[in-house]
């Protein structure tokens, strides 16, 4: 087993975690300071952050990466990413999150497929995918606006409680965007020392994509809902995930597509696009039961993870 692989993938796991509580801290502070809830901006400015190794993955790599890549932070994002959060402290969804931003996700997932299914995306497809991206992102600073009043009258003395310390507003920035750069490195070094260690498993390229390569751009996810968990930012938690499937849908693939085109392997079109659907239709009624995803529900969508990973390997 290469030895330089192997430390760049422990390397850029300490990345990710460094990474992570700096994205988790800065945003945060930022929400309370503006008087934006958290889980806007979990939707967009965490979920476009750890989004972009997916991009520079895609970027950078093969179609069967890049698509497989896409098609694994998806599922891993909702199963493993919230199952593994849920363990730590089970999480309490709020009625924004499955009102409003899952069906969104899902009809983005249902997009995703429908212009996918041919084989390929074009660049007109891309162009379709950034302009229903471009949608969203007004539609959600759109409600965040109604959301402001409600959510300051919701805290109350809370609100000023949680606020942030009184230092400039430049250094929450300047800790955000240094979160984002350190998780995107930290993911670029995992993913080049995993995909190594891969090849020389003989692995295809698909199957990397899905597991190895989507396990290594998922890890920013993952470590910014883990730390989020654990500091008990639920709301950035559930809305990093939810968030960043849609970035990958709409905007990753857009941007790929619209760059130079996408092909899309066969067994991705038979198997791999459905299991997303799959499970983005699934998790909605273990976020419906009572608006808390509890230990056992995060356990069952361990095992589907664990599960589907391990079927890719009989393929």
């Amino acid at each position: 087993m290469p030895l330089l692989e192997i430390a760049m993938v422990l390397g850029g796991l300490f990345g990710l975690y460094l990474g992570a509580e700096g994205l988790v801290r800065g945003s945060s502070s930022l929400a309370f300071r503006i008087g934006i809830t958290p889980l806007v901006v979990g939707l967009t400015v965490v979920a476009f952050g750890t989004s972009a190794p997916e991009l520079l993955v895609g970027l950078f790599g093969t179609d069967d990466v890049a698509v497989g890549n896409i098609l694994g932070s998806n599922v891993a994002n909702l199963a493993l990413i919230l199952g593994a959060a849920a363990l730590i402290r089970p999480i309490e969804i709020k009625s924004r999150a499955v009102r409003r931003d899952l069906p969104i996700m899902v009809a983005a997932t249902l997009l995703f497929i429908g212009v996918a299914i041919n084989g390929s995306f074009s660049r007109i497809d891309g162009v379709i995918l950034l302009a229903a991206m471009a949608a969203y992102l007004t539609y959600t600073f759109f409600e965040a606006r109604r959301d402001m009043d409600q959510f300051r009258e919701m805290m109350g003395d809370d609100l000023l409680d949680r606020a942030p310390d009184k230092h400039p507003a430049w250094r929450d920035v300047t800790m955000l965007i240094a979160g984002i750069v350190g998780l995107a490195i930290g993911a670029k070094l995992m993913v080049d020392g995993s995909i190594v260690i891969a090849q020389v498993l003989g692995v295809s390229e698909l199957v990397i994509g899905i597991s190895i390569v989507a396990l290594g751009t998922s890890l920013p996810e993952l470590a910014t809902s883990l730390v989020a968990a654990y500091r008990d930012e639920a709301d950035i938690s559930v809305g990093n995930v939810i968030g960043s499937n849609i970035f990958n849908l709409l905007f990753v693939i857009g941007i790929l597509a619209v760059v130079g085109g996408l092909t899309v392997d066969e067994h991705a079109l038979r198997i791999d696009l459905w299991v997303v659907l799959g499970v983005s239709v699934g998790i909605w009624p273990l976020l419906r039961s009572g608006h808390v995803l509890n230990r056992l529900e995060g356990a069952l969508l361990l095992a589907f993870y664990f599960g589907y990973m391990i079927t890719l390997f009989w393929r």
